[in-house]
């Protein structure tokens, strides 16, 4: 099982953007009751910088949405102020999303996980950025965690996310993400771990970036991924999530680990997920064409 944040209400959305920026209720009341609908673990609410409301519309999204669903908030914002404002009124222990190694988030917005009571994601992205490999990701890790424990933060409650790039852009970003998640319980045993899921297909062609997405989640389901951002429209992402699709699951593993299927002898839907992880592998060169090589 993988504890499902649902992605889709965002400020970056053609309706929901501009139902945050107007405080029209009925797009976000709808898509939250869809979300706990489909079983949808924590609703995100992306707000954005909001620089200008951030604080009111924080507040009015988590007071909207914890009306309508019984289900814990992912709290999504740059803004140090919406963050807290959000804190302020969420039932329950919120997920804050996310805090960086950069000094400034390090500084105002981590101890709030404390000050709030909760849970929070650490990701790796440092003073300089990007992580370049699977061990500055560990050293990141570990470095998130020290600092976090030092304000009373306990391991549980940090959501380590690794940053998932674009397997179109960078191929060596794709592989040392799986490698960090095959290292993580070995440094940090009661840390959880997340990933923003879409990500890996960013820059393919719409129709194909759900094929993507969901062959990437199986792979990173081999080293015990904890919870995943996902597209609580996608109905397949949530079945795999939910232990589904456990033949398919079964043969991306054992791809993982060196086994090589006879393409011929595979269903058209085991053809998807074979020709996805070898690209996701980097044993295909990445193209918009990866299905119908």
């Amino acid at each position: 099982m993988v504890v499902c944040v649902g992605e889709n209400i965002n400020v970056m959305s053609k309706t929901i953007g501009p139902a945050m920026k107007e405080r029209k209720a009925e797009p976000i009341v709808e898509m939250a009751k869809h979300q706990e609908k489909v079983g949808i673990d924590y609703l995100d609410l992306n707000i954005g910088p909001s620089r200008k409301a951030g604080q009111e519309v924080m507040d009015w999204i988590v007071k909207l949405v914890q009306g309508v669903v019984n289900k814990p908030m992912s709290l999504d914002t740059t803004n140090p102020e919406a963050m807290e404002a959000g804190l302020k009124v969420h039932k329950g222990k919120a997920l804050i999303n996310s805090v960086s190694l950069q000094p400034e988030r390090l500084e105002r917005v981590l101890p709030m996980a404390k000050t709030y009571n909760a849970h929070v994601i650490g990701l790796l992205w440092g003073k300089e950025g990007m992580p370049r490999d699977a061990n500055e990701r560990a050293a990141m890790a570990v470095d998130f965690i020290y600092q976090a424990n030092n304000l009373g933060i306990p391991t549980e409650d940090i959501w380590i996310d690794p940053i998932v790039s674009p397997v179109s852009v960078e191929i060596n970003q794709v592989l040392s993400c799986l490698e960090f998640m095959s290292m993580l319980k070995d440094i940090a045993p009661e840390a959880k771990s997340i990933v923003g899921l879409s990500n890996i297909s960013n820059g393919t062609p719409a129709n194909l970036r759900p094929i993507l997405n969901r062959a990437y989640l199986v792979m990173l389901m081999k080293y015990g991924l904890y919870s995943a951002i996902v597209d609580a429209y996608d109905e397949e992402i949530l079945r795999i999530c939910r232990d589904g699709l456990a033949e398919i699951v079964s043969m991306v593993h054992r791809m993982m680990d060196g086994d090589e299927p006879d393409p011929k002898k595979l269903t058209p839907k085991e053809l998807e997920y074979y020709k996805s992880t070898k690209v996701l592998l980097g044993k295909t060169l990445y193209s918009h064409s990866w299905l119908e090589l």
